[in-house]
């Protein structure tokens, strides 16, 4: 009697953020990881640090110009198209990095991430966003019909992630809280990082690095 093969089912979660260019460089080869091989990447988005913690981000000025030098040409190195967003994600004066109090954009994409999530089309969803976001193909990404595109090309509903993420943003807030705390009981504070059976591997240039320990653990093509 011949006995059918059952494929064993990774798991890994994706701690990320919608206003970090290395998310953006990252999500569709973790995207393109988990749709061709036996691994499902579950989506934990959390808040940016300039939300999060303004007063530590870019305390070095150089920190702002080499993260502008360094996601234009990681992505001009793995050929993905890239402009910083047009607006930015988190509305923050650049010259003296005050963040604003009115934040229209990063709260509704963070918790919408998490809704999608809840839907298990988180990844597909931060995919197809952040293309519009960082890809420098549209401008005003959050005007017209390009969120409603991009959501739908996930397999999701805007008008759906729409109502829930404001009348569950309470919730969904302690929810991306929660993502935050695992993400430092895996021991790192940054994004993207995927950890991996209690293992953090940090930056978009870690996915070769992630795959290798995962193919020990039984990573296969589908």
């Amino acid at each position: 009697m011949r006995h059918k093969f059952r494929m064993t089912t990774l798991n890994a979660d994706l701690f990320f953020s919608f206003r970090s260019p290395y998310s953006y460089l990252s999500i569709g080869r973790y995207r393109e990881l988990s749709e061709t091989h036996n691994v499902d990447i579950a989506l934990r988005p959390v808040y940016p640090i300039a939300i999060r913690d303004p007063d530590i981000l870019f305390t070095n000025p150089m920190q702002g110009r080499y993260i502008f030098i360094d996601s234009a040409r990681s992505a001009q190195m793995l050929g993905i198209p890239y402009r910083w967003p047009r607006p930015d994600p988190v509305v923050q004066d650049m010259m003296t990095r005050k963040v604003a109090e009115d934040q229209p954009y990063i709260y509704r994409l963070t918790r919408m991430g998490q809704a999608a999530q809840k839907r298990g089309k988180g990844i597909a969803f931060a995919d197809e966003v952040s293309k519009i976001i960082w890809s420098g193909e549209v401008d005003n990404w959050h005007e017209g019909d390009h969120m409603a595109k991009a959501v739908k090309l996930a397999g999701l509903d805007l008008d759906e992630l729409d109502a829930e993420e404001t009348s569950q943003a309470e919730a969904l807030d302690a929810e991306i809280a929660a993502n935050q705390d695992a993400l430092a009981a895996a021991g790192h504070w940054g994004v993207p990082t995927l950890v991996f059976a209690g293992e953090p591997f940090f930056g978009q240039d870690r996915i070769d690095m992630a795959s290798w320990r995962m193919e020990q653990k039984g990573l296969v093509k589908r």
